[in-house]
């Protein structure tokens, strides 16, 4: 089955200059705001929000981080493939900074749960946000919401949500929507 194209590259460009906007409202000059991608795909995301605020806001010195959060997830030891961790790259203060947890998708709400707990190796922030590009409600296993979001998708279990980012992907910007295989019995 042909992936089914929720967001263009045209699409996620405004998408993200919407949500670089909300942020510029919120946060002004961000001489108190932190952005973290969350590894792995929350870095391209993170550094196209940063670039933006730069580029149309003029905002300058942004602190921009990429945290991994693979051994603070809790599914750590029961994955059966070995899993690959990326590298924290955090190289200023955390402590009592506004802090923003940049990903490029929210599913069930796990990932951002192991962010919280990574991030508490780097000081303890004033405050903690979340923005996402896509959100998958319905999905959540545990009570985590965005505080920005560029679209909401509804999709079933047997259904993922791909973002296609043109500098990792090597392909124009997109979303997708793509059917899971389904598990065989053994």
């Amino acid at each position: 089955m042909d992936p089914k194209v929720l967001l263009t590259a045209k699409e996620v460009n405004i998408i993200l200059h919407r949500l670089a906007c909300q942020l510029v409202e919120k946060h002004l000059d961000f001489s108190n705001t932190i952005l973290i991608g969350i590894q792995p795909r929350g870095k391209f995301f993170a550094e196209r929000i940063k670039s933006i605020i730069e580029r149309e806001y003029g905002v300058q010195d942004i602190s921009l981080g990429f945290l991994d959060i693979t051994f603070f997830r809790d599914d750590f030891r029961r994955n059966l493939k070995p899993l690959e961790a990326n590298k924290t790259q955090i190289d200023f203060l955390v402590e009592n900074k506004k802090v923003v947890f940049i990903d490029d998708v929210l599913y069930t709400g796990r990932s951002i749960r192991s962010a919280l707990t990574a991030i508490q190796s780097f000081g303890r922030p004033s405050e903690i946000e979340l923005l996402v590009l896509i959100d998958r409600r319905f999905s959540r296993h545990l009570p985590i919401q965005p505080d920005y979001r560029g679209r909401q998708v509804d999709a079933i279990n047997d259904e993922k949500v791909l973002v296609s980012w043109g500098e990792e992907d090597s392909q124009e910007d997109g979303v997708f929507l793509i059917q899971n295989e389904p598990k065989k019995e053994i």
